[in-house]
């Protein structure tokens, strides 16, 4: 019997190529996402989200000092008060970041710790009497939903 020599000869295959099938080709470069200019009012409604986060990062600080210098009832909840709110001031200063950058993942925690902070400032400012502190909680939270329900930050995430 006689070769065909006009097919090139393949290479002898491994056992993975025999188990799992030959490896895909290389898939074609993604196309650049354009990376726009973030409108003012999303500008605005970032630098209103690391004004919060700010804040939050004082109270956390606050926090930790008032736990470690004095004789809480329950020292893992308070532990757990710093904690939490360490994560909150986190996520904010990520969602001010991702805001400033048109990040697509941005705005859904931002908009959810909104919703918490507002009624955080409801009750501050009303059942618990302390309009100092609740009043303007309420302000910053009602400027940054506002400044991401504009048609112009709308539509910045469009495309994402």
């Amino acid at each position: 019997m006689t070769e065909d020599r006009s097919t090139p000869s393949r290479p002898p295959r491994g056992l993975a190529d025999r188990l799992f099938g030959p490896t895909a080709a290389q898939p074609a470069p993604r196309p650049a996402r354009p990376h726009g200019e973030a409108p003012p009012s999303l500008r605005r409604a970032a630098l209103a989200v690391g004004v919060e986060s700010a804040a939050f990062t004082l109270g956390v600080l606050v926090l930790l000092y008032l736990t470690l210098t004095g004789s809480p009832e329950s020292v893992p909840r308070a532990v757990a008060e710093v904690v939490l709110a360490a994560l909150a001031a986190g996520v904010l200063g990520a969602g001010a970041a991702g805001l400033w950058r048109v990040a697509g993942w941005a705005r859904g925690p931002v908009i959810a710790l909104q919703l918490f902070l507002g009624l955080t400032g409801f009750t501050l400012a009303f059942p618990a009497q302390l309009p100092l502190i609740g009043l303007p909680i309420l302000a910053l939270v009602g400027t940054v939903l506002y400044l991401l329900a504009t048609p112009e930050s709308r539509l910045a995430y469009a495309d994402h």
